[in-house]
């Protein structure tokens, strides 16, 4: 626990705490957090803590945090609170009743090791952790009567609180650091979609609005200021690849000549590799391109980039 402390000190220092929450500082504390749950409780069955000693155990660890050198209002800073700790309303708050909802064979076959090229891009661990979380929280049973949850909130929140105690269950298992690298992996998972999925939707209020040199002047500037690349309309591809199903030679050429076009205009950097893929997917799939193109030819990032950086492919087909 020495180490995760040392590190979440760091990341959350007094100066750039606030300035870094979102991508370093917060899912740091989150990480923390989780496997202190874990740990709290490891000689005894519970996977949370009471509600007579949580206020009392989260105060000590901002002060803790704060007397390293860490924003001592990091509860603000990341708008946690102390119940985070508690399971809120999650029902199931013990292993043994854990271990019988639960196939942590199958949890931890896909969230033990996270790699964290692959689990972005397909994701293996977030879908497993919340199918326990699912299941946990009793919701699971009601989806397979054909009920609609997702309406109430108090499913959702049972459901985020479930998440809480599966994180929990995962801190009792694994060592602390390889808990903490995996927890830190989903975090900048959910940041970097985050991140492509306002682009995108920026994108889209572009193309759908946007013709010919009729268009908002402050929204082409923001456009050009993410990725200041000419999207020619891709006919060509459109014409060669709408009905494919399996890889085809004149599918892939037009498809290769395109991006080799794009490369041509400017380096890109790896932010904007994943964006152009991005974009020029959603172009292909409003000409009527449905199937994954990328993938039937073996389009990877780094063909998006002269830099050549290996990465991976956000995939929104």
């Amino acid at each position: 626990m020495l180490n995760i402390t040392g590190k979440t000190t760091s990341d959350c220092s007094l100066p750039v705490a606030a300035l870094v929450r979102n991508v370093i500082c917060c899912p740091q504390l989150g990480s923390l957090l989780h496997i202190f749950q874990g740990y709290y409780s490891i000689n005894s069955d519970k996977l949370v803590l009471r509600n007579a000693v949580v206020n009392d155990c989260f105060s000590d660890i901002v002060s803790i945090l704060a007397s390293r050198g860490a924003n001592s209002t990091l509860h603000t800073v990341c708008s946690v609170k102390s119940s985070i700790l508690t399971g809120g309303s999650c029902p199931v708050k013990d292993v043994n009743t854990f271990e019988k909802m639960v196939n942590t064979s199958k949890l931890f076959e896909a969230c033990s090791t996270v790699d964290p090229l692959k689990e972005c891009c397909r994701p293996a661990c977030q879908p497993a952790i919340m199918e326990a979380a699912l299941q946990i929280s009793g919701t699971q049973m009601i989806l397979n009567e054909n009920k609609n949850v997702f309406g109430k909130t108090n499913h959702i929140e049972s459901i985020n609180d479930c998440k809480g105690v599966v994180y929990s269950y995962f801190s009792r298992k694994l060592p602390p650091d390889v808990a903490n690298t995996a927890f830190r992996i989903l975090s900048a998972c959910k940041v970097n979609k985050g991140t492509v999925s306002m682009y995108l939707a920026l994108f889209n209020i572009y193309f759908t609005y946007c013709s010919g040199c009729l268009c908002y002047p402050s929204l082409r500037c923001e456009l050009a200021w993410i990725l200041p690349l000419e999207f020619n309309q891709p006919s060509e591809v459109i014409k060669a690849c709408r009905n494919v199903a399996a890889p085809s030679p004149s599918c892939c050429s037009s498809l290769n000549t395109y991006i080799a076009g794009i490369q041509k205009q400017m380096l890109i950097t790896n932010k904007q590799a994943i964006i152009c893929a991005t974009i020029f997917g959603s172009i292909l799939r409003k000409g009527g391109v449905m199937t994954n193109v990328y993938e039937l030819c073996d389009v990877d990032l780094k063909d998006f980039s002269i830099q050549g950086i290996v990465f991976c492919l956000m995939l929104f087909f």
